[in-house]
């Protein structure tokens, strides 16, 4: 039996960028509402956006507006107020949610979800704020472990508010 021989580390040990995608059938409408949740910032892109259509790189119709400005038509982010950006193309350089447009309605459990720590003795009120939102509450669990609410985003994403 042959054993497979090690990776090799990376040149560069820094730490990988991401983002966490989500599907929707209305990105701008799920940015608007996670922005509020997590009290986030919708991506501004349209200076990007503006520049691609000048170029002719991007089609108009694969643009709409969107608080009185350009946007992609299919995918818009929320990113944390506080971390940096590329201010040529207004996109997040550190914590985001990008919303990409798919045509399926969500069909199953998601395999995936946030967990949202509003912080000693908040939960109830952080849980009615977000049901002001548009959010809903599925169940309430109280287990040995823990208590946390379950709930799901206006388009039926899961998450958790501890």
């Amino acid at each position: 039996m042959t054993q497979t021989p090690a990776p090799t580390p990376p040149s560069d040990p820094s730490p990988v960028h991401w983002k966490l995608v989500v599907d929707a059938g209305d990105p701008h409408a799920q940015a608007d509402f996670w922005a509020a949740a997590l009290r986030y910032e919708v991506e501004d892109n349209s200076a990007f956006v503006e520049r691609l259509l000048e170029l002719g790189a991007l089609p108009v119709a694969a643009t709409v507006e969107f608080h009185g400005r350009r946007a992609f038509r299919d995918l818009i982010a929320v990113r944390h107020p506080d971390d940096p950006y590329d201010k040529e193309r207004g996109t997040g350089l550190g914590r985001r949610l990008l919303f990409q447009r798919v045509p399926e309605a969500k069909t199953v459990k998601n395999r995936l979800h946030l967990d949202l720590h509003p912080g000693d003795g908040r939960r109830d009120g952080e849980v009615e704020r977000l049901v002001e939102l548009g959010a809903s509450v599925l169940r309430r669990v109280k287990e040995p472990a823990g208590e946390w609410v379950v709930m799901a985003d206006p388009e039926g994403n899961e998450f958790c508010v501890q």
